[in-house]
């Protein structure tokens, strides 16, 4: 991807966020960011959108056999969690003491 046009997300990995759309859609279940997948525009959620994998025998796993795992779903389905309001949330940014942080704009509260 051009670093000229490279999109700017307001999701981080660590983050609370809840899933607005799609089958394992709940408002009010938040849940953590396990890994952002800059480059298509898609994030790893646990416990959301769980795939089964069929898996050989390998020196790791000597057994192989059916694995569940989470697969990614698009950025554009999940919303950043604020705790203080008790509901999902827009983001802003602003800078404060020369850095750039995320605010919430439910709460105003800065997002760690």
């Amino acid at each position: 991807m051009n670093n000229r046009f490279k999109p700017k997300y307001n999701i981080k990995k660590g983050d609370q966020v809840v899933i607005i759309a799609g089958d394992d859609k709940d408002l009010k279940k938040p849940r953590t960011v396990l890994e952002v997948i800059l480059e298509k525009g898609r994030v790893v959620v646990e416990g959301a959108n769980i795939i089964t994998k069929h898996t050989k025998p390998s020196a790791q796993n000597t057994k192989g056999g059916l694995v569940k795992r989470e697969a990614s779903i698009n950025i554009s389905n999940v919303m950043l969690w604020d705790a203080k309001a008790g509901a999902a949330t827009k983001v802003k940014r602003d800078r404060q003491e020369g850095k750039l942080v995320r605010i919430a704009k439910k709460s105003g509260e800065v997002i760690k």
